[in-house]
């Protein structure tokens, strides 16, 4: 089994910043993509930044310039630096990760708990 555990949400201010981490155990052979997702009261989960293997990265066009994905492949963590943040960030952020449990098993999606953001006007 894989887990999740995501760490650094968290009440702050508009204009302030704070940095989601999200640690990926079990026993993993490889992870391919990761990143991370939010969901705001009575709208749907989105894509906020995706991140590849080699680095490789994506973000949705209202985080762009703002927020940074990034990873760290030995410690099979992405972390998200989220600046300038702004009320309509608000939202319970989840992370996500491509696993492969072996060679032997196909690639699974795998999705952490969530962590509250709540950016206050």
């Amino acid at each position: 089994q894989v887990q999740l555990v995501e760490s650094g949400g968290g009440l702050v201010q508009t204009g302030g910043s704070l940095r989601l981490s999200c640690a990926a155990s079990g026993s993993i052979f490889n992870i391919k993509a990761m990143g991370w997702y939010r969901q705001a009261p009575g709208k749907q989960r989105e894509l906020v930044a995706g991140i590849s293997r080699g680095g490789r990265t994506n973000y949705a066009d209202s985080v762009k310039g703002r927020f940074t994905i990034s990873r760290d492949n030995a410690k099979n963590t992405v972390y998200l630096q989220m600046n300038s943040l702004k009320p309509e960030d608000t939202a319970v952020y989840y992370c996500n990760a491509e696993v492969m449990l072996s060679l032997s098993t196909p690639w699974e999606t795998n999705w952490g708990q969530g962590t509250q953001v709540t950016v206050s006007s």
